[in-house]
């Protein structure tokens, strides 16, 4: 099979399809990225020491959460697969079950935030900070159960082909953010001051709040209220949990090593200077806001190969992967272009400190480079996910991360003497590795899923 099999109203019609699927869940993914602002904004406004307990307490979070996120991505293909294959009455099955993951993972949540006090003192934290730290953990704690649950009827509404409640909840939960912050955290209507404490349970309403928004949303939906998500009851069904954590857990492992590759970046700026550690501060932001729409193009790209691999039409699912492996690239290189010609001027956006500025100007025009391969990685990954294959792309992912960029990193930066710069080249080294290796395993795998319809890459040794 070639990847040009097919008219070019056909190729257009999927960019078209891509697009209009992927649209919101940029935006989704924009207010996601938004709420972490206002908190470190609104903690910011009451001191250095309640900031540093909101960052220091959401790294911590964030891990964990992206591993439980990572589970739980194995809802959009499998519905995807379902729907596609005119199985629509199986797909309520697999949501239910996915919400027992959910709360299993809430367990995982609850051993990390036990485990955070003797984690602050192995990394040498700053003892003023531990309370205030763990308090905004056991805030967000609360919010747990109600977090996992909207992600798993949110990848039902992805893997049916609507995306749109990810952008419509999204907003919701920015605005109950930025109330809720502003009532706990400063003490409003009667209420106590919880400081940057009050940030942790400001969330946890967030999420209550969105999952009930989007209950009801699935309940009066057309064709999602079909489904009958929430007509009966289950208990945990170990053959469909199996299957669901067969696809999820490469995935939540391959986000935790990509979290772990940047934790150790950021850890090893540390041992530099403090200049390093602000000007790596900025440039890993502005990628991560840049990565919000080839992230959304790589969700896009799991549902709609997901639908074909249901089809088991594989001329559709290459297609599909095809598609949005290239819009990836292309938006990533109109950022790629803006990175490499205005990278001061960015700089002065985030500090007025001459030293920082420089330092941030460097690492952005290598976060220039940096957006190609990040593009090509996470839409290989998407790609290959609406083909269920997760456990090739994890082994990828640690080859790419922990054997070449942290190690390659290292070395330039501390044995060659390139400093900052030197881990950042690492970390492109890892992604481009990562971006290559994926995309091929893609092209192989759709490959031979046109010789063999009957080829699943899930189960391949």
């Amino acid at each position: 099979m070639r990847a040009g099999d097919g008219s070019g109203t056909v190729w257009l019609t999927e960019v078209a399809r891509t697009l209009r699927l992927a649209a919101p869940l940029v935006l989704g993914q924009l207010t996601t990225v938004l709420m972490t602002f206002v908190d470190t904004v609104m903690s910011g406004r009451l001191s250095a020491e309640a900031l540093a307990s909101v960052a220091a307490g959401a790294a911590i979070w964030h891990t964990a959460m992206l591993f439980g996120l990572g589970v739980l991505l194995a809802v959009p293909p499998s519905v995807a697969a379902l729907d596609g294959a005119g199985r629509r009455e199986e797909v309520a099955p697999v949501v239910r079950q996915s919400l027992w993951i959910g709360l299993a993972l809430t367990g995982l949540m609850v051993a990390v935030v036990t485990a955070s006090r003797p984690l602050l003192v192995a990394l040498d934290v700053d003892a003023v900070l531990h309370s205030t730290i763990l308090g905004y953990l056991q805030g967000l704690l609360w919010g747990a159960p109600a977090m996992f649950a909207f992600l798993s009827l949110r990848f039902l509404c992805e893997g049916m082909g609507n995306s749109r409640p990810v952008m419509y909840f999204g907003v919701l939960g920015l605005g109950v953010n930025v109330v809720a912050n502003y009532v706990l955290i400063y003490g409003k209507w009667g209420l106590p001051a919880l400081g940057a404490i009050g940030c942790g349970y400001a969330t946890s309403i967030v999420w209550w709040t969105v999952l009930a928004a989007i209950a009801v949303y699935i309940r009066r939906h057309s064709t999602l209220s079909e489904l009958a998500i929430f007509e009966r009851l289950e208990g945990p069904d170990g053959r469909r949990i199996s299957e669901l954590l067969r696809l999820g857990l490469p995935i939540g492992f391959t986000f935790f090593i990509e979290v772990s590759m940047f934790a150790g970046v950021a850890l090893l700026m540390g041992s530099i200077s403090t200049v390093a550690v602000a000007g790596h501060q900025v440039a890993i932001n502005v990628a991560s806001l840049t990565f919000m729409v080839p992230l959304g193009i790589s969700l896009a790209t799991t549902v709609r190969v997901g639908i074909a691999l249901g089809r088991r039409d594989a001329v559709s699912a290459a297609r599909a992967g095809w598609v949005g492996i290239l819009l990836a690239i292309s938006v990533q290189l109109v950022s790629a272009i803006v990175l490499f010609t205005i990278p001061e001027l960015i700089g002065r956006i985030y500090s007025r400190d001459v030293e920082v500025v420089a330092m941030a100007s460097q690492l952005l025009l290598l976060a220039a480079i940096f957006q190609l391969p990040d593009g090509l990685q996470v839409a290989g990954n998407g790609a290959l996910r609406g083909l269920k294959d997760t456990r090739g792309p994890l082994a990828i992912t640690v080859v790419a991360y922990w054997l070449i960029g942290l190690p390659s990193g290292y070395w330039l930066a501390f044995d060659r003497g390139l400093g900052p710069r030197g881990l950042w080249i690492g970390i492109i080294g890892g992604l481009t590795v990562a971006g290559v290796l994926l995309v091929a395993r893609f092209r192989r795998q759709s490959c031979r899923l046109a010789a063999n319809p009957a080829f699943v890459p899930e189960r391949e040794s």
